[in-house]
């Protein structure tokens, strides 16, 4: 096992947290004056629910996303609006059947009192019409934030599901546009779509309906007028936007993803004087989204002024017609203004469904994408019938497995090893060799070509996911720490461990000190660990293992970027948590891999080699020469 002295002394210097507080600086830890406040804000913040969200491996909804399936359990509410959206429309196209009363019964007649209350049933109409549409966009509201979140949730829950290759293949900023740009898209359908376009159907039967009871010739006349046109315009509409919105969409993906990439490399791009190149291109990248924006709007542009012209030339002929219908008695004048009223009412539903279809090819273009996003299968999938995974002892075997990232191109060939339970195997190479492919299939990111993983005898593929990484610990070469505080990235894997069990971690591992002098538990940690030296967060993503009480812990190349000293506390802390467990370590230092019970040395994606240290090197084969070559760099102690 390991067994190394040395640490962090007294008089090495500060640590970069440490450095940053002594200098001021911003997010070093938060202000005292803010503190105070903070404090202040959340005595009296109410208690928050914390939804209990039901997720498997294995289940979840297979079926193609679309609208109607996403709107389908929701089908009772949306009744509801729907009732709301037939007694707004009834109230506000009462209007010109009153007008016509007014004039014919009241003006004409000269009855002011039919007038009056002609008038006065106009003005409760229009605000009765006012409050029901405050309820309905408030009910709406309400139901299409509830969509959101279960379409959210849905939709995040699916990326958690996937294997890590997924995650690798797919830049984060196109997964970001799904979770937000795209989302967003489909809230706007609901919200403003379609029970708006309810809203705008209805109004149009209603209003055709009412135009044929008045004349049934001036009726067909404006149906024969505006229909033919209005239907040619809005099936080339059609065509043309929805490619254009899905490019919309791509375009939007490929400008969060350049976004968040510079975002995250901003200290290579200044390392590397990039910011005026970055720059350069992220402006080429806004302009393609550009371009692709003002294509759309040229579309739309060119169709709502065709529908508005219909709408023009039709009140046109109607009224020419109107005027020698009732020149000759046919109709009365309270009639024809009437008719021209559900006239103007009929093309105004028809002006509004243009944008409503504007919102529908962009909501539309979000359900595509949404639905090739859902419709992706993981690479590691959960059998229905997997078993749960019992305590294990940590004897792990690897039985002619032979793996590939890319068909036909295999990355491990025929790997036969087995580990006994608390033996430490350090595996060695070059880079490329396939070292961390087998940390990879121990914790099943990813499943072997042929050949089994297995550990205490049970296959990896025939047991539970759940099950299996609850007892596997992973300190990878980069650990990643989340914004929050020092507790909550200890208590990272078992978020029920109480504040001793977290202090008893930090002392194994020899930074309990450290991280008293930064603030204790509560000490702020700033997203990926920013404000830690690389030691300190390997530290703590070891403490983070050992709070995790695994019984097999795989480390994949943990020490490779720390520094002497830095790797000297490591690995006094490994000795600590490996005591007892069965360890798997991928080693690009031969200091780490010496002190393993056996080295494997892979070689092209074969274990060419395996014994311990002293075997190797006395069997002056490619670990030896690896051994030499490293002594006469002066790595030896």
């Amino acid at each position: 096992m390991f067994a190394v002295g040395g640490g962090f002394s007294p008089g090495s210097g500060p640590t970069s947290m440490q450095a940053n507080a002594a200098a001021g600086l911003p997010h070093a830890d938060v202000p005292g004056n803010l503190r105070k406040k903070v404090e202040a804000v959340l005595e009296h913040e109410p208690e928050h629910h914390v939804a209990e969200v039901p997720w498997t491996h294995d289940e979840w909804d297979r079926r193609p996303f679309g609208l109607r399936g996403f709107l389908w359990p929701h089908r009772w509410r949306l009744g509801g609006a729907i009732v709301l959206v037939l007694i707004e429309t009834i109230a506000l196209l009462i209007g010109p059947v009153l007008t016509q009363v007014g004039i014919d019964d009241g003006i004409r007649a000269g009855d002011k009192n039919v007038l009056v209350v002609a008038a006065a049933i106009y003005v409760g109409a229009v605000i009765l019409s006012a409050f029901l549409g405050y309820a309905r966009v408030s009910y709406t509201g309400r139901l299409g934030e509830r969509l959101n979140e279960s379409l959210r949730i849905r939709v995040f829950s699916h990326m958690q599901r996937q294997g890590v290759d997924f995650h690798t293949e797919e830049k984060a900023g196109v997964l970001l546009t799904r979770m937000t740009s795209d989302i967003e898209a489909l809230a706007v359908l609901f919200q403003e779509g379609i029970v708006n376009l309810l809203v705008q159907v209805f109004t149009l039967l209603v209003i055709t309906t009412a135009l044929f009871v008045y004349d049934p010739l001036l009726a067909f006349i404006t149906l024969a007028v505006a229909i033919p046109p209005t239907l040619a315009t809005s099936l080339w509409f059609r065509g043309v936007s929805a490619r254009r919105y899905l490019q919309v969409r791509d375009r939007i993906a490929a400008l969060l993803s350049d976004l968040q990439e510079s975002l995250a490399g901003i200290r290579v791009i200044t390392a590397h004087n990039r910011r005026a190149v970055n720059i350069a291109r992220h402006r080429d990248v806004v302009g393609d989204h550009r371009d692709a924006g003002i294509a759309a709007a040229k579309a739309n542009s060119t169709f709502a002024p065709a529908t508005e012209f219909i709408g023009i030339c039709t009140q046109a002929v109607l009224l020419g017609v109107g005027a020698v219908m009732v020149s000759d008695g046919r109709i009365s004048v309270g009639e024809m203004a009437a008719f021209l009223l559900f006239l103007t009412s009929f093309f105004a539903p028809i002006q509004t469904l243009v944008q409503l279809y504007n919102s529908y090819q962009q909501g539309g273009a979000a359900i595509v994408k949404l639905r090739e996003l859902l419709g992706t299968e993981p690479s590691v999938v959960e059998k229905p019938d997997a078993a749960e995974l019992p305590p294990i002892e940590g004897a792990i075997e690897l039985h002619d497995v032979t793996f590939s990232y890319t068909p036909g191109r295999p990355v491990l060939r025929n790997i036969d090893l087995r580990i006994a339970p608390g033996e430490t195997v350090a595996f060695v190479g070059e880079t490329g060799a396939g070292k961390s492919t087998v940390a990879r299939l121990l914790t099943r990111f990813h499943d072997p070509d042929s050949g089994t993983v297995t550990i205490d005898g049970h296959d990896l593929r025939d047991v539970q996911l759940t099950s299996l990484r609850s007892q596997l610990g992973v300190v990878p070469q980069e650990p990643f720490l989340f914004a929050g505080v020092v507790r909550d990235n200890v208590a990272f894997a078992r978020p029920d461990a109480t504040d001793d069990e977290l202090q008893a971690a930090l002392t194994a591992v020899g930074i309990d000190d450290l991280v008293t002098r930064l603030g204790g538990l509560d000490a702020v940690v700033h997203e990926r660990g920013a404000s830690l030296s690389a030691g300190e967060r390997q530290l703590l993503a070891l403490a983070r293992a050992f709070v995790a009480r695994p019984r097999v812990l795989i480390l994949d190349e943990a020490t490779s970027n720390l520094d002497l000293q830095s790797e000297s506390q490591v690995e006094r802390a490994l000795d600590v948590v490996l005591e007892g467990r069965t360890a798997v370590i991928i080693a690009h230092r031969l200091a780490t891999a010496r002190r393993a019970d056996r080295i494997a040395v892979v070689h092209d994606g074969e274990i060419v080699e395996l014994g311990s240290h002293d075997e190797l090197v006395s069997h002056e084969g490619r670990y030896a020469a690896m051994f030499a070559t490293w002594i006469a760099h002066g790595g030896a102690e």
